[in-house]
């Protein structure tokens, strides 16, 4: 079974340099990697950063002006027939976003930028709120309806833009699929992982990768799965729709114990955060080596504003207008890096082990074993440690088991835009769920495919080159029914609003609220 795995990774040889040259271009050469400043930052950060800025000032600040706006759409309590509730997709959005990278890509973040790394990943994260807000209202606009369920996202809004060609839309379809099965293994191994470090810490005892403990447990991870997802995107909201409050709600009770516990490290923490922030090398740790560059392209900045890979979500909900899913997808963002990241970067700047009496180890440890020692810092005695760790690791299993159910459903709504019968959807969650599996068998085994992997980071950087772009081109649809929205008038929203003729759902119903 070695020589299989090892002929894969030699066929998969040259993804990982493609891939990192595509991330670093053009900083990979010397003439522009010499130039100061600017030298340090790729053309995929510039992008992101510069295109949140951009419709940060040209939409007025949604992401600020209609916040409260949003919380109230969350709120209202609304029935409905066909697809899901905004609150529930932002919930199912919420799956997605807050993942296993809200705990260790901030813990990554921190540990090459310093403690400043955190402010820069809060501005990029606040401008990337607009990016999300168009992408929300987006797929909502180019949404479609099938059965008593909406279906789109980047696949369909990426085809109505670019001239409605079929074949751009089944590109963009099988891109985000191959993105999403190449980061379902690790995601699969993080929950089998997590589980198995929960029992150690309950039982005492070490517990092998090989036993039958991780066999039996990932087994039952996979049927859990198959029943969610082959249940469709109604059930999986149901599941997110329960998780995502459990899951957030203990994380942020659990670091606020910490925080409470070490109050005294409060002013420290703002203090360290705001001076390291415009220090030159925490500027270039923070938006390069860690919250753009290495957060993006480790698929570990889990709020994803800029890749379109959660507009699915979007495009999911029964909403009253276009824009009100891209307000929630602009709060989404928020909830992601201002709350539960944020909270992560409290624990490992107050514990602040890179320079305390085991700082050499501390530094060589991976991502998660480096934020479970900021918690064991901060923490008393032995038994407080058990019980912050074992809540922590329940959260970091949740995090990654629900951006393995959103990413199965959000392939099988990205399947539509190829084909919508029911033997090829199924086929597309079978391929999920073997891959899910595949991975978990293979980190059990203790068996690495890192240039397999490596498709996630490749998958990722092109999902962002394609859907930027896209971006661009509908901003000006957008801001037409930005405006429309705003001036709340009564009128109901149609093609007719952004100056087209293809928004066929919204066209539909203003002609069924007529009779």
């Amino acid at each position: 079974m070695q020589n299989i795995f090892d002929s894969i990774n030699r066929i998969f040889s040259f993804i990982g340099p493609l891939s990192d040259f595509l991330w670093e271009f053009p900083t990979n050469f010397e003439w522009y990697a010499s130039v100061p400043l600017l030298g340090n930052f790729s053309f995929a950060i510039i992008l992101l950063l510069g295109s949140g800025v951009y419709f940060s000032f040209r939409f007025g600040f949604m992401q600020v002006t209609h916040f409260i706006k949003g919380i109230k759409i969350m709120t209202e309590k609304r029935s409905v027939t066909t697809g899901i509730s905004p609150l529930a997709a932002f919930l199912l959005s919420s799956a997605m976003r807050v993942g296993p990278g809200n705990i260790i890509g901030v813990t990554g973040a921190i540990a090459v930028g310093g403690p400043g790394a955190l402010f820069w990943m809060w501005v990029s994260a606040f401008f990337g709120m607009a990016i999300a807000y168009i992408e929300g209202v987006l797929a909502q606009i180019f949404k479609e309806k099938k059965e008593d369920e909406f279906v789109g996202g980047l696949p369909f809004y990426g085809r109505k833009l670019l001239g409605n060609r079929a074949w751009i839309g089944v590109f963009l379809s099988l891109l985000y699929i191959l993105y999403a099965l190449c980061c379902l293994p690790a995601q699969g191994f993080n929950v089998v992982s997590s589980v198995g470090r929960m029992a150690e810490i309950v039982t005492g005892s070490t517990i092998a990768a090989d036993s039958a403990f991780y066999y039996i447990v990932g087994t039952m991870i996979v049927i859990v799965t198959a029943m969610v997802t082959f249940g469709g995107i109604k059930k999986v909201s149901k599941w997110t729709d329960r998780m995502v409050p459990v899951m957030a709600g203990i994380y942020i009770v659990t670091v606020l114990v910490l925080i409470i516990l070490n109050f005294k490290m409060i002013p420290y923490f703002f203090t360290a955060v705001f001076v390291g922030a415009f220090k030159t090398e925490a500027i270039f740790g923070g938006l390069f080596g860690t919250v753009l560059a290495q957060g993006v392209k480790r698929g570990l900045m889990s709020n994803e504003a800029g890749q379109g890979t959660i507009t699915m979500s979007a495009a999911a909900a029964d909403a009253k207008h276009p824009c009100e899913q891209g307000i929630l997808a602009s709060i989404g963002v928020f909830l992601d890096t201002m709350v539960i990241c944020t909270l992560s970067g409290f624990v490992v700047v107050m514990a602040h082990c890179w320079d305390g009496p085991n700082a050499q180890s501390w530094v060589l440890m991976d991502k998660l074993p480096k934020f479970t020692e900021s918690i064991a810092t901060l923490t008393t005695g032995i038994a407080a440690n058990a019980v912050i760790t074992f809540l922590i690791t329940l959260c970091f299993c949740l995090f990654a088991y629900t951006c393995l159910l959103g990413m199965i459903s959000f392939s099988e709504i990205a399947a539509n835009r190829i084909r919508k019968d029911r033997g090829f959807i199924n086929g597309v969650r079978i391929v999920a769920l073997f891959v899910a599996g595949f991975g978990i068998l293979c980190n059990i085994a203790g068996l690495e495919l890192g240039n397999l992997w490596a498709f996630s980071d490749l998958g990722n950087i092109l999902i962002v080159f394609f859907n930027v772009p896209i971006v661009y081109i509908g901003a000006k649809y957008v801001l037409r029914a930005t405006k429309h929205y705003k001036r709340n008038d009564g009128t109901p929203f149609t093609s007719e609003v952004i100056g087209r003729d293809d928004c066929h759902f919204w066209d539909e119903q203003a002609k069924k609220n007529r009779k």
